[in-house]
């Protein structure tokens, strides 16, 4: 029962952002709610994570070095491309380049334990990304954004080490320590997180009924291209880079699969609600796409190859 809730993440996202839309009195005053709702993500998200699952970076090195790379180089430069092709206004360039700079988001885990990927290998990638994302993060938004708004890289690097980095090391740490006590509670902690994400897109449709009812379909192509392309890319660098079909699956929704979440926060706090429309219509189609391709893979055996696993390919000479 619990899984199935799970499951139908995009369900609840569509179901409660219409129920916003129509009456987005009842969300505006939590407003203010947003970036504490983020923190109980990646409270949550640090409450699964053990120092043992940092040794995959000795063990994966090359695997998670590509997901990584792809994830601050490509996603960033093909938001940029998307902007100048579909000539978006600044506010949403610059939500759709918020969108590209920030680290994957742990929906990928989900997802790619749907598709039977490298699971392990997929919390490393979004940790360690996570982490990075604290300095890089900001560095790209300022790098690709700067043309379209001041943006306050200091100030957002602060931020970003108290909703990110903080609960993320906290949660490490209460794991560590209380981890029989925290064992009991880890089948929850993805609903915990289905409801604050749920809950974050709620508020941000409400606080843009009049911007998305203005703007039409253009800023959903973007989004749906985005994903798409973040999705693909991962996948087919991944196989040409040599490695088998698991680790394949995992980077590419490790790159696709991005953490809105903090996108919309972010634009909530530095910028304009505006801003936050993309991270939210992000936060429902990569859900959307994600499941979609996580039940195809999931009904496709993954055969033996003789391609290295990520362990394997780790060992090979330069």
């Amino acid at each position: 029962m619990l899984n199935r809730t799970i499951q139908l993440f995009p369900l609840w996202a569509l179901l409660l952002s219409t129920i916003a839309y129509l009456t987005p009195e009842h969300f505006t005053p939590f407003k203010s709610a947003i970036i504490p709702l983020l923190t109980v993500i990646m409270l949550s998200m640090g409450l699964t994570l053990t120092w043992s699952d940092f040794n995959k970076v000795m063990q994966a090195p090359k695997a998670i070095l590509l997901g990584v790379l792809l994830q601050y180089l490509v996603m960033p430069l093909v938001a940029l491309v998307i902007v100048f092709m579909l000539q978006l206004d600044d506010s949403l360039s610059l939500g759709i380049i918020l969108v590209g700079c920030v680290a994957g988001g742990t929906a990928s885990n989900v997802m790619c334990f749907l598709a039977k990927g490298d699971v392990a290998l997929s919390i490393t990638m979004t940790a360690i990304s996570t982490l990075l994302g604290v300095l890089i993060t900001p560095f790209l938004i300022s790098l690709y954004a700067q043309q379209l708004i001041d943006i306050p890289t200091q100030a957002m690097i602060i931020n970003l080490l108290k909703i990110v980095l903080a609960p993320v090391v906290l949660g490490l740490l209460i794991n560590t320590f209380l981890q029989n006590q925290v064992a009991k509670v880890h089948r929850i902690l993805p609903l915990v997180s289905m409801f604050a994400i749920v809950s974050i897109i709620a508020i941000i449709v409400a606080l843009n009924k009049s911007h998305i009812t203005a703007i039409g379909p253009i800023i959903l192509i973007a989004v749906i291209m985005h994903n798409g392309i973040g999705l693909l890319s991962g996948y087919w660098v991944a196989k040409w880079c040599g490695f088998g079909e698991e680790i394949c699956r995992t980077i590419a929704f490790e790159v696709g699969l991005q953490n809105s979440g903090l996108a919309v926060a972010l634009a909530m706090k530095f910028f304009s609600p505006a801003a936050a429309i993309a991270g939210t219509l992000f936060s429902i189609w990569h859900n959307i796409s994600g499941s979609m391709l996580a039940s195809y893979w999931s009904k496709r055996r993954i055969k033996e190859d003789n391609q290295p696993t990520s362990t394997e390919y780790a060992r090979l000479p330069d």
